[in-house]
């Protein structure tokens, strides 16, 4: 077994066992901002009634969820290859769905295969995707490959903290608060250690910025939340 595939299959097996306190250990760790940065994720994708919208690594679907209140009558896809996520945001969905509210498509996709055609999608979408995947530039050829032309990838994920004078204290929350929450809240604490050690590895916002320059889209930025630890990244296909 390769190491890329090990990694993928320790992913989804993580997000599979916490996957019912998910939602739950997002508003704590974030103090409940997640909920600011995923209307932000959909207000970049500009998307308009009617568009197709991929939300890839949709989890529990909260930014497809959120794509739905901000725009009427989109036709939202929303994949993952963590289906225990998945279901809780079927069941959420059935919760909360309202009359003339279009439902969403939960599909099972891996972020490196998309099973879409070509210049499918008006905008793609995701949440703490890239840090999870061990060929960032793959995932970005797939996700490019089914935005249509002049369509918007935008993606919402951790960033390692600035080295500044906070920097010491945002690596014992990372390091020692989530994991401890992640064991009170979920009994993972091992999926608790891998997200905080995920951050503090992952490329800093100018390097995925130049990843994604590097893939081909243009117009790319970013914009940094809670401390500079979150960013949100956008990019245009040529």
């Amino acid at each position: 077994m390769s190491t890329s595939t090990e990694h993928s299959a320790y992913v989804q097996q993580m997000f599979g066992r916490i996957a019912r306190r998910y939602d739950l250990m997002n508003r704590l760790m974030t103090l409940g901002q997640d909920r600011a940065w995923r209307r932000f994720v959909v207000q970049q994708a500009q998307l308009t009634p009617g568009d197709w919208l991929l939300d890839i690594a949709t989890g529990t679907g909260d930014i497809a969820f959120e794509a739905q209140r901000q725009v009427p009558d989109l036709r939202i896809v929303a994949a993952d290859f963590a289906l225990p996520m998945m279901r809780v945001g079927q069941g959420r969905e059935l919760q909360q769905r309202r009359n003339g509210t279009s439902p969403v498509a939960w599909q099972a996709a891996d972020t490196l295969h998309l099973p879409y055609a070509s210049d499918t999608f008006q905008a793609v979408t995701s949440g703490y995707l890239f840090r999870n995947v061990t060929d960032i530039p793959g995932a970005l050829r797939e996700q490019i490959r089914v935005l249509q032309p002049d369509g918007r990838l935008v993606t919402l994920d951790t960033t390692p903290p600035p080295r500044n004078v906070l920097r010491p204290f945002i690596q014992v929350h990372l390091k020692l608060v989530i994991p401890l929450l992640g064991r009170i809240i979920t009994g993972q604490a091992d999926a608790y250690q891998y997200l905080p050690e995920s951050t503090l590895g992952f490329k800093t916002a100018d390097e995925l910025a130049d990843l994604m320059r590097e893939a081909g889209l243009r117009e790319v930025g970013y914009k940094r939340f809670m401390l500079g630890t979150m960013a949100v990244h956008w990019g245009i296909k040529g």
